[in-house]
């Protein structure tokens, strides 16, 4: 490595961390790299390449990592091409193709080319997160094959490194230019001869054409294209189409050359008026011969999700959202998406498929979604992977059988008998996904920690092989052989034809050093998997209950590789802010989940939580909750690192940084007997150093009196004649001490909207040692709060709040903190504990509140919104809020967490990075507005990175309603 690194430019990592983030993807492998490259250029590639033919070791090309079939996994050098490889390099409009450099994610390339009026048409599941060389290297194909193939059918050429290092331009030939390029004299003339000596043997012919899949099978990715390459016009009397090296390497998972650049077809955009008809159905086998019927007036896709899909999407934070079009409890449902110039011709074809659908007897609901909420639909489709990782228990849906592929018509009937295998085994399988094109993921509820279902994995995979193979399907559609799949090739494709695999494997790369054991002479599919036949889960004594996941190991587990943390702010959201910002794959979710899971399982210490790896992962989380609502698997990484911190620390003493922010509560009872002094010095250079706090920071100062004391003093003249209701106001630790006119404004709206304001006693909401947690101080708070309003609380007098992050613990931590006898008294004050926000918009449905009462100015408003509302209640509310001034227009800002994020961003080692994230998005989009335009933003901490960031001062919801009611 040291020779390696001498002259490499980018990055090289042999650190056990790194090594065991790379360890895994999201298949149900693991094996330690050797090492981890993040390559800033060609170069660095070809050190590579040498490296490894000197060491004989592999190189393991990798994007997102996100493959299912175990592409990514491998004991040499893993190549991230994701942080270096990400320019679009030439854009030709008029031609529609573009060049690409594998980095590039699907999704952000659609985004530049919107306005152009082109887009790249595979759309995998992953598309706002996977790259350009992960689709090319599985030929990815994704909802819309129907109507738009794979990578494959728009990949024109490629630019690669060959075995030697040395540069290839691949493209497409005729016959005259296939002979010119056979006579070159270095490896690509090589590599050239060799293919064309394979593809022009009459037995090779025969045998490729008789045993690969059947050509009605549209998703054809079982071993090498060879058959692509021979329907060609340099070897096939009745094709023109040339002869394009290219279509080899789509799908050759990475095992022949390392591409390095790629010119894909563009596609116009689809046509502007689309619509899904969603049709319901009593049983999977209905809704396949219904898919059979829809097929036939050609719809952009056609998506099916089955009963258990649905059900992993009822309990989700974000996707519940999203069952808004589900009509009772349908077995399955299929999603056919039309496209069209013209609105009436669309629903003349949704009519006509509707009716023909009825006439027939399928199905017994059919609504139709139109507009915005399209998308919605997509995203609880694009949701399934990572949903389906929410089933309780060890036993999962395991991807191994998920890929096959057969021809539209026999699709009812092999997917019967593919369930009367796993019924003779006692199992069944989830089902989900491309219904039009022959393929559903097929899932079957195994736990591979048991070694009886780790038998059963191969045994249903080889049954499952033979049974595609008499349908003469392809067992892999879109997701690779990789290794999961690889060794049942010979089966597939026959012993001749795997012969020929091995071949060109060898032909393109003689010593075995690009990625080696996927495709052919892969390991059995039943090693190196992520968890060990017979492992007994780890069980910890937390403070959190994490009893409902079983565990906190199994928490952690939730988490199956499927990359949706690693999506950029250009995607929106939240999650992750700190790999937005860093593009690190050690600062996603993802990777906090992978090391926790490692450490946590596999170490022998006494305290595994305390070593510096996990340390090291948990450093830029910054607790926004993101994951809560955005991560399909319901990954809750802010509480597993509270966690962390507590079993951690638990045997020292915190440090004064943690006490100071930990206990903010304490200390600022204790400024607020001297507000004047306390003023002084809170933004003194030493007070800032003694508490570890940027210097360019401004620490927000007490105010002259406290909220509680305020109140007690004017309560009594506050209460309206006619009250409409009473409301009880939570004056959290934030609005007390800092924010004071904030609280006052809120209990002056409120009364003056004829509400009356009673602030109950309680304690402090302990989100500040939550975040640093302090979790025994934590837990007693929020068993007293539990105690003291419980009994208080109702729908008719609900318990509401200003600070975010303060009341929406009510409805999170604080159900994971209750004592077990205080279970359900926590989760009714859950349901009655709202944000102002959401207080505000349900008296506005309810119509309790109207335009009325406010004022009929213009004005401009734009709102960020704290993370914690949006992962744990909704932004909506804020903009209903601020829409009851008739006239105020309300703009929600796109952004994802501000970067402050309570103590985080006034931290000297956070500050930088702090920062960063508020410049992606938030701040650019703050100062390109109007001076005149209102700032909004309800957390503490994002008003505070606002002023630090953009000099701009933003208000609190409330604020603005106050500043807008009409006096009377």
């Amino acid at each position: 490595m040291a020779s390696l690194r001498q002259f490499f430019q980018g990055e090289l990592y042999d650190d056990t961390l790194m090594r065991t983030l790379y360890a895994t993807d999201a298949s149900v492998y693991r094996e330690m790299p050797f090492a981890v490259a993040f390559p800033k250029n060609d170069h660095d590639l070809k050190l590579l390449i040498t490296f490894a033919s000197e060491q004989s070791m592999g190189l393991i090309p990798r994007t997102a990592g996100t493959s299912l079939a175990g592409q990514c996994v491998g004991n040499g050098i893993v190549v991230d091409f994701s942080k270096y490889f990400t320019q679009i390099l030439e854009l030709n409009e008029a031609e529609r193709w573009v060049w690409v450099q594998p980095g590039v994610v699907r999704d952000e390339l659609n985004l530049f080319l919107k306005d152009k009026g082109l887009f790249f048409a595979p759309d995998t599941s992953t598309s706002n997160r996977c790259m350009i060389g992960g689709m090319v290297g599985n030929n990815s194909c994704g909802s819309t094959s129907i109507k738009y193939g794979s990578t494959r059918d728009h990949l024109l050429e490629a630019k690669a490194l060959l075995r030697d290092g040395s540069e290839a331009h691949f493209m497409p030939l005729n016959k005259a230019q296939l002979t010119e390029k056979c006579h070159l004299n270095n490896s690509e003339g090589a590599i050239y001869r060799a293919m064309n000596e394979i593809l022009c043997d009459e037995t090779n012919q025969s045998e490729i054409i008789s045993e690969f899949p059947n050509e009605n099978v549209s998703r054809r990715n079982t071993g090498y294209a060879l058959d692509a390459l021979l329907f060609s016009e340099c070897f096939s009397e009745d094709d023109i189409q040339p002869f394009n090296v290219c279509k080899l390497l789509a799908g050759s998972e990475g095992t022949l050359a390392l591409t390095t650049a790629v010119k894909l077809n563009l596609m116009p955009l689809p046509p502007p008026y689309k619509a899904l008809l969603i049709g319901h159905f009593n049983s999977i086998d209905e809704s396949l011969r219904a898919t059979q019927i829809a097929v036939q007036y050609y719809p952009e896709a056609i998506e099916m999700m089955d009963n258990i899909v649905l059900e992993c999407t009822e309990s989700h934070v974000e996707f519940s959202k999203y069952r808004f079009f589900i009509d009772g409890k349908p077995k399955a449902i299929i999603c056919v998406e039309f496209a069209a110039k013209k609105q009436e011709d669309l629903q003349i074809t949704l009519q006509q498929l509707k009716q023909t659908w009825q006439a027939q007897g399928y199905g017994y609901s059919y609504p139709v979604v139109e507009g915005k909420d399209i998308v919605k639909v997509w995203a609880l489709r694009k949701a399934g992977l990572g949903l389906l990782s929410n089933v309780p228990g060890d036993a999962k849906p395991v991807a191994f059988v998920e890929d096959t592929a057969v021809a539209v018509q026999y699709l009812p009937e092999y997917i019967a008998e593919f369930n009367k295998i796993l019924e003779k085994y006692g199992k069944r399988a989830v089902h989900y996904a491309h219904a039009g094109a022959g393929e559903l993921h097929l899932r079957p509820i195994l736990n591979l920690k048991d070694p009886q279902d780790v038998v059963l994995f191969r045994t249903i995979a080889e049954e499952t092989a033979q049974l595609v193979k008499k349908y003469e399907g392809s067992n892999s559609g879109e997701h690779g052989d990789g290794r999961v799949r690889g060794e049942f090739l010979p089966l597939l494709v026959g012993e001749h034809n795997y012969d020929l695999f091995r071949q060109v494997k060898h032909i393109w790369d003689p010593q075995g050093i690009f990625n080696p054991g996927k495709i052919v002479d892969t390991p059995p599919m039943d090693t190196s998997l992520r968890y060990e036949a017979g492992q007994i889960t780890k069980q910890f004594d937390t403070i959190y209950d994490f009893s409902e996941e079983g565990g906190i190991l199994r928490a952690i587990e939730k988490c199956n590789g499927s990359g949706d943390c690693r999506k950029s702010h250009l995607m929106g959201g939240t999650m992750c802010p700190s790999y937005m910002a860093t593009h690190n794959e050690k600062d996603s979710t993802r990777a906090r989940a992978n090391i926790l899971r490692e450490l946590l399982t596999r170490s022998n210490a006494t305290n595994p939580f305390d070593h510096p790896d996990i340390e090291a992962a948990m450093d830029l989380c910054i607790s926004c909750k993101g994951c809560v609502s955005e991560c399909p698997s319901n990954v809750d990484m802010a509480t597993l690192k509270s966690e962390f911190l507590y079993q951690k620390n638990r045997h020292r003493k915190a440090s004064l940084q943690t006490d100071i922010f930990g206990n903010f509560s304490k200390w600022m009872e204790r400024a607020s007997w001297f507000p004047g002094l306390s003023k002084m010095a809170m933004n003194m250079s030493l007070t800032k150093k003694m508490a570890g706090v940027a210097a360019q920071r401004t620490l927000p100062k007490p105010y002259t009196y406290t909220l509680a004391k305020w109140y007690q003093g004017h309560k009594q003249q506050l209460v309206p004649d006619f009250p409409r209701a009473t409301v009880y106001l939570f004056n959290d630790e934030f609005t007390n001490y800092i924010d004071v006119e904030i609280g006052i404004k809120t209990i002056e709206l409120l009364s003056r909207l004829r509400y009356r304001v009673e602030i109950p006693e309680h304690r402090s909401s302990a989100r500040t040692q939550i975040s640093k947690g302090l979790l025994e101080e934590a837990r007693q708070i929020a068993r007293d709060n539990i105690k003291l309003l419980g009994n208080k609380v109702s729908d008719e007098k609900p318990l509401i709040g200003i600070e975010p992050s303060a009341i929406l613990g009510f409805r999170d931590e604080y159900i994971k903190l209750a004592a077990p006898e205080q279970r359900a008294t926590a989760q009714q004050l859950a349901k009655h504990t709202l944000t102002i926000e959401e207080f505000f918009a349900r008296e506005i449905e309810r119509g309790h509140l109207t335009a009325a009462d406010f004022t009929e100015d213009h004005k401009k408003v734009l709102v960020h919104g704290h993370c914690h509302q949006k992962a744990l209640s909704t932004i909506d509310a804020t903009a209903w809020m601020l829409s009851l001034p008739q006239h105020y227009e309300v703009e929600i800002v796109p952004s994802g967490c501000c970067g402050m994020a309570g103590s985080f961003g006034y931290e000297e080692e956070h500050f930088d990075i702090s920062m960063k994230i508020g410049e992606l998005v938030l701040f650019p989009a703050v100062r390109s507005s109007s001076n005149d335009t209102i700032i909004v933003a309800a957390g503490n901490s994002c008003r505070h990175q606002i002023a630090d960031g953009t000099q701009r001062r933003a208000l609190h919801p409330v604020e603005v309603l106050h500043a807008a009611l009409l006096r009377k």
